[in-house]
């Protein structure tokens, strides 16, 4: 009996010093996003979220940019990134990419997000048939809003891009996707729906030239996620940092504005579960 309570007492002095030994040897803590609006506005965007849970964590917390989607992936994965602000699409590759690694908030927005399709009022274009034989933009590759869901459902629309469109490619962000229909470089594109609205409420895109033909079905999408080994303690903290902004304070509304937010939900890894059977669907992902 006393080698059995011995045993139980050592497991959790072990579990209860790891624990501390994993935050005590964060000293610096790296929060970055994949970067689907230029780099002067996801700095915009992020950097005071990052000053917001330095407060809230007690330790220095810095929004590291990167160049694209993958080298989230990628950083997450080798532990130089702590924390990232995924799409649907890439929580995915990141969940099989960095062992450990954990969705723990959303917005209430993205239990039900949507991507919009765009034209040129003079394009011609009514709906997703008369997209064949144009040309056409998607957003990033890894972008499940600008890229996954859309082709997911022009797919079940029967319009395959590659056999289809007279010409498509990646414009590498929402905006510069709305940019290309704009100035004509593209006869159409999908963009997510919520900077679609940024850019109208900012009027960064011109109504009387650019409009939207066809809205897609919802799905889940965005998600903040970390990566494994930082400690559940710390997770959870982090996890109530983002859970207890209010958006009748001031003080946080300005934060939640910044992310387009009325505020965050707790996140369950099994909810992407459908956007990884979508992107295999797409041709995207391989089956593990």
């Amino acid at each position: 009996m006393k080698r059995q309570f011995g045993a139980v007492f050592f497991l959790i002095g072990v579990l209860v010093c790891g624990e501390a030994l994993a935050q005590k040897a964060l000293k610096e803590f790296h929060v970055s996003a994949i970067p689907d609006e230029n780099p002067q506005e996801m700095l915009r965007i992020y950097t005071p979220f990052a000053d917001y849970l330095t407060t809230e964590l007690g330790m220095p917390v810095k929004f590291t940019p990167v160049v694209d989607y993958a080298a989230t992936v990628e950083g997450l994965a080798a532990g130089k990134l702590d924390m990232v602000w995924y799409g649907g699409f890439t929580s995915v590759q990141a969940a099989r990419r960095a062992k450990g690694a954990t969705r723990i908030v959303m917005r209430k927005e993205d239990a039900a997000f949507r991507s919009e399709f765009i034209t040129r009022k003079d394009a011609g274009i009514k709906s997703l048939k008369d997209l064949k034989g144009k040309t056409f933009s998607f957003g990033s590759v890894s972008s499940t809003s600008g890229h996954l869901m859309p082709r997911y459902f022009l797919l079940k629309a029967g319009i395959a891009p590659e056999r289809d469109f007279s010409k498509f490619g990646f414009s590498g962000a929402h905006d510069a996707t709305a940019a290309w229909v704009e100035a004509g470089r593209v006869d159409a594109g999908a963009l997510n729906f919520l900077v679609w609205e940024k850019l109208v409420q900012t009027k960064k895109v011109d109504r009387n030239k650019v409009v939207v033909f066809w809205t897609t079905p919802a799905y889940v999408d965005y998600v903040w996620t970390v990566r494994g080994g930082l400690g559940r303690k710390l997770v959870e903290r982090i996890k109530q940092a983002f859970l207890k902004l209010d958006y009748n304070k001031p003080e946080h509304r300005k934060l939640l504005d910044l992310h387009r937010t009325k505020g965050y939900i707790p996140a369950k890894d099994e909810d992407w579960k459908g956007t990884e059977e979508a992107a295999i669907a797409a041709g995207l992902l391989k089956t593990n």
